[in-house]
């Protein structure tokens, strides 16, 4: 890096959040596990697409709408609107990944502001952090809901910058989503992308400047490179 990010960023959704235990969720209403990857990911393309034709809808909404969807004709051991009651109640119960309150802690220690962005509500934020001992370490908790758009559309990210009072290039977005590290840098946004599971960064989107194994080796990275 040339220089020093002023804001870090934060994806909230799977990249701050665990949300293996949803998949627990589908199991207890008698779906398959695997399920709740195909309609996570079925929710964030309806978002996308929503934003795509300039529509902002609620993260809840879709993923309701959605799930009920997915679990229609099913061999479920509840009605489907009780299943998918219980499955989105689980937002509520999930952590946070290991990796991230050493992670955060060293990063604001270090001097950066820190604030979250996501395409979920700020409750959801709110909690998560609260439940961790970590809503003090953030400057503020931002929602696409008050933005045009989900990420990774432009004004996602122009939004979040704003809202801070900074240039995009003055943001450091990290995120275990290749989709929104891509997003981030069409809109001016320095990136840093968590990659967990040694997966293999797609080569159709726009690289990463950081590449990390968890969000603690953020601080020294930085250190290194700026």
């Amino acid at each position: 890096m040339d220089d020093r990010p002023e804001v870090i960023v934060f994806d909230v959704n799977e990249t701050l959040s665990d949300l293996s235990p949803i998949a627990d969720r589908f199991a207890e209403v008698g779906a398959p596990k695997l399920l709740a990857k195909v309609w996570f990911a079925g929710l964030l393309r309806d978002g996308f697409a929503l934003a795509a034709s300039g529509v902002n809808e609620k993260f809840a909404v879709i993923a309701n709408g959605w799930l009920r969807d997915t679990l229609t004709g099913l061999e479920l051991n509840r009605d489907v609107d009780a299943a998918a009651v219980h499955i989105m109640e689980g937002f509520a119960s999930v952590g946070l990944h290991p990796d991230v309150a050493a992670g955060v802690r060293s990063l604001k220690a270090s001097g950066f502001r820190l604030v979250t962005l996501s395409n979920g509500s700020t409750t959801v934020a709110e909690k998560l952090l609260g439940d961790a001992g970590l809503l003090d370490q953030f400057e503020k908790l931002l929602s696409v809901e008050a933005a045009p758009g989900w990420k990774p559309v432009r004004a996602a990210y122009e939004y979040g910058a704003d809202a801070c009072g900074v240039q995009p290039h003055q943001m450091l977005l990290t995120a275990v989503h290749p989709w929104d590290i891509h997003g981030a840098s069409s809109a001016g946004l320095r990136t840093t992308w968590i990659n967990r599971t040694g997966s293999t960064y797609p080569g159709y989107f726009t690289a990463p400047e950081i590449i990390i194994g968890g969000l603690g080796e953020l601080p020294a990275r930085l250190r290194k490179e700026m």
